[in-house]
């Protein structure tokens, strides 16, 4: 069986971490990279979790505007992912699947203008353009953002408000008994929700997803519950996670 995205050679000559490699694969890493941006910006999840909208750079600011417009997204002020592939495998054309995106909405008919004389991809109104990168250069960025915390005392950033959490999600149907084993690997992923309706329905962030027991069945795509799991360690994380809420005021 093959490895998307990379070949059989790639595989054998590094040292990869397959449950990290799963985690890019099946939205984890999305997730808690989105959710961490709303809680960073003020930005919200969208209620149902990350839709993943195909998109190549020529259409970024076209897809991820608010359907009131035209776009794909519920409303304005939400993370997404642009996907790389259509639902039926086919590459998208010019993806962004190494890079990183925003796009914005022009306040006034002068910044509308600028989008077009600066020359910025914009939907057809003219009204909303993307900027984006083509790279995202993660394990040379990450030593750098460090450093400047020690040697500075400046953050990369941080977040200002709980917006958004990545909350644990049955990838197959569960049994009770059965150990959820965390990113990566075979019973959970994490879906991106708004944190009030997480909290509001005493969902079990993905960090808590490891190695925890059920007492209760999960169905398939459904998201995993306080009242679901068991801790037999970690009883300070998860004293952490409620004073975590309760400074949020959900």
């Amino acid at each position: 069986m093959g490895v998307f995205g990379w070949s059989e050679e790639e595989v054998a000559a590094g040292d990869f971490n397959p449950k990290m490699y799963n985690s890019f694969t099946d939205g984890t890493k999305a997730a808690i990279e989105m959710a961490a941006v709303a809680n960073a910006t003020g930005l919200d999840c969208p209620d149902n979790g990350l839709a993943f909208p195909p998109a190549g750079v020529h259409d970024l600011a076209r897809v991820f505007s608010p359907e009131s417009d035209g776009g794909r997204l519920s409303r304005s002020g939400l993370v997404d992912i642009a996907a790389s592939q259509e639902p039926d495998g086919r590459e998208v054309l010019n993806n962004i699947r190494y890079g990183v995106f925003v796009t914005f909405k022009a306040r006034d008919e002068y910044s509308r203008a600028c989008f077009k004389q600066y020359g910025l991809l914009t939907d057809p109104s003219g009204w909303y353009a993307s900027m984006w990168r083509p790279f995202h250069l993660i394990g040379l960025e990450t030593s750098i953002s460090i450093l400047s915390a020690v040697l500075r005392n400046e953050a990369t950033g941080s977040a200002l408000s709980f917006r958004g959490d990545a909350v644990a999600t049955a990838k197959r149907d569960l049994k009770a008994g059965e150990m959820l084993d965390g990113e990566g690997g075979f019973t959970v992923w994490a879906n991106a929700l708004p944190a009030n309706i997480s909290v509001a329905q005493d969902l079990l962030p993905m960090g808590l997803a490891h190695h925890v027991r059920l007492v209760k069945d999960v169905a398939k795509d459904k998201a995993v519950r306080f009242s679901d799991v068991q801790f037999d360690n970690n009883l300070d994380i998860v004293e952490l996670r409620k004073q975590m809420v309760s400074l949020a005021g959900l």
